[in-house]
């Protein structure tokens, strides 16, 4: 293992000394077995490569003061990845062998946890996907789950700070009845080319309204949103959405804080009355929104004035951070220490 300069990390992939992997065929889960290979060989007819039939979960590992590791959520992310299996199916791991898997290979790539007030994490991928060799459009026989992690930075350059997002009705993220609601890669294809043009515009990401109608708020590029007014949190509720872990999170902390929880659907025009906003997720666990632009309307919604954070967002985030390191008590029991 090289040295690594831990503040300068980005949000990317650095090898580690390996993965933990299982492959179900028969009708049953093989065994946890760990691999330090990067590679899979698979069939050029796999059914994942032409089907899309595959499904992924990220989560994160985090060193305290103490110098134990804490693993944030992972009973969360088995009951999600269980439910995108529902969704395409695929066949459900064994009741406890995420979380085994997930314990192992954060064990033994303990030496790339990164430090305590580094401003970096161990992210963990879990991925499981279908590649029996076929041709016809019918869900796979054989499939591969494994796990592998990489040390990451912060997902956006400047870390906790504002954002731009600019709204697209030119592409839909997901259909109301589709598979908005798993975890899939078929939704981030979809969303690649809003994305890109929305970087190439001066934003930070993309943002949808629901496909159906687009009038109601949606997703924040690959993240959920939050809007903070009235003393309450709200945050929309759609059959499109991904369940977001980092914002149910948040709603709890902001029940814990004295705010009211309000998951409901959010049309576009409220968003003139919301005194702060922003995306949740895994990778960027808050990203405070500074202003969202609707071109195509030549107006613009303004969250942040000074360009910095509100107070809400920032007790929120700086609460959920303090959980994960264990700065203070995890009074939900969301933490796995190893």
């Amino acid at each position: 293992m090289e040295n690594i300069n831990w503040s300068e990390l980005g949000f990317g992939y650095m090898k580690t000394n390996g993965n933990v992997r299982c492959e179900y065929h028969d009708g049953s889960w093989g065994k946890l077995e760990w691999h330090t290979d990067e590679y899979i060989q698979m069939h050029m007819a796999a059914t994942c490569l032409h089907y899309g039939q595959e499904a992924f979960e990220g989560l994160k590992a985090f060193r305290g003061k103490d110098n134990k590791i804490r693993i944030f959520r992972l009973d969360e992310n088995a009951k999600r990845l269980d439910s995108s299996c529902d969704g395409i199916c695929m066949p459900k791991l064994p009741e406890g062998m995420f979380k085994e898997a997930v314990i192992e290979v954060v064990k033994k790539n303990v030496e790339f946890v990164p430090p305590y007030e580094s401003g970096a994490a161990l992210y963990i991928r879990p991925v499981l996907f279908g590649y029996t060799p076929q041709i016809g459009v019918n869900p796979a026989k054989d499939y591969l789950f494994i796990i592998f992690v990489s040390p990451v930075g912060p997902y956006f350059k400047g870390g906790f700070s504002t954002n731009p997002y600019v709204i697209t009705r030119k592409y839909d993220r997901s259909a109301p009845l589709g598979t908005g609601i798993y975890k899939v890669g078929g939704n981030y294809a979809a969303s690649l080319r809003a994305h890109e043009e929305a970087h190439k515009a001066g934003y930070s990401s993309e943002f949808y309204l629901d496909a159906k109608e687009k009038r109601y708020i949606d997703e924040c590029g690959a993240a959920n949103f939050f809007g903070i007014k009235d003393n309450t949190y709200v945050t929309p509720k759609s059959t499109s959405i991904l369940p977001s872990i980092t914002n149910k999170s948040l709603m709890q902390l902001a029940e814990d804080l004295g705010l009211k929880v309000e998951r409901r659907p959010i049309p576009e025009e409220e968003l003139s009355t919301f005194e702060e906003a922003g995306a949740c997720g895994t990778a960027a666990v808050i990203s405070p929104i500074s202003r969202l632009d609707d071109l195509d309307n030549n107006k613009s919604y303004i969250f942040s004035k000074d360009g910095k954070p509100g107070p809400w967002s920032t007790k929120l985030y700086q609460k959920l951070r303090a959980i994960q390191y264990g700065d203070e008590p995890d009074t939900h029991n969301w933490v796995t220490i190893l």
